[in-house]
């Protein structure tokens, strides 16, 4: 048999998210990329919070713990500061896209040049289940128990439509976690995002459509038909911008 290799930019422990969390797969896709770019050594993370602040405790790599929403700012700092160190965030949905909702829009808008990961699990995951930006309609949550309604709640933000009306941004794109096949597109996207960087290219976001087990009171396996029925429904997956391919029309 082939030995089963872990990316040396994840930790030899067992990960600390709930059994059959997509939050595990997310963080070894980015490990593994930062691995095959020979990168490891001059990246650091910000971690903002929510489920993400784990990575405290998964990564390999030099880390900055950001406030809450705001680890847009502070990787914008550091690559100002230190353009030739790899910066990425990674963040989830109530971080990114509720507190942190203008960071991540003024980043995108500037063009800085780094690399975000937004998780999206469509709730609060770490805080209890409340409702989040991303929650579905008629998605049931602890502070929406008969579901999301529009007309009081408004309706899911749909973040990578949203960043992409703005003109700097070179690379955004929505992938899932919940098939092999999708698995390793989005592989492929989280290293393209990853590569703009290190070609000097200006901000790149990779949005991963996750699950949470705990807080859609799920068993793993109709967590991942959930994402499959009802989550890429209202977040389609695909390509939404990539610079170079529109420079090669």
């Amino acid at each position: 048999m082939n030995e089963i290799l872990r990316t040396s930019a994840i930790r030899p422990s067992p990960n600390k998210y709930c059994p059959g969390c997509l939050h595990a797969m997310a963080t070894k896709l980015a490990g593994e990329c930062l691995e095959e770019l020979g990168i490891i050594d001059r990246t650091v993370v910000v971690l903002s919070v929510g489920c993400s602040t784990m990575g405290m405790n998964i990564w390999n790599l030099d880390m900055i713990s950001a406030a809450h929403g705001r680890a847009p700012a502070v990787a914008t700092g550091l690559k100002r500061t230190q353009p030739g160190t790899f910066v990425f965030t990674y963040q989830g949905d109530g971080d990114l896209a509720s507190i942190g909702l203008a960071e991540i829009i003024c980043a995108a808008n500037r063009g800085e040049r780094i690399s975000v990961i937004f998780a999206n699990n469509s709730t609060y995951g770490m805080t209890g289940g409340q409702l989040a930006p991303t929650t579905l309609t008629g998605q049931k949550s602890t502070t929406t128990p008969f579901g999301r309604n529009p007309e009081t709640d408004g309706y899911p933000v749909d973040m990578c439509a949203l960043l992409n009306t703005l003109k700097a941004p070179s690379y955004i794109a929505r992938c899932a976690l919940n098939t092999p096949a999708n698995v390793r597109k989005a592989k492929i996207c989280i290293k393209k995002a990853f590569q703009n960087q290190l070609d000097g290219k200006p901000f790149s976001f990779v949005e991963l459509l996750t699950n949470c087990v705990t807080n859609w009171h799920m068993s793993p396996v109709d967590s991942l038909r959930f994402i499959s029925e009802q989550t890429s429904k209202t977040f389609p997956l695909g390509v939404f911008r990539d610079a170079d391919k529109e420079g090669e029309q």
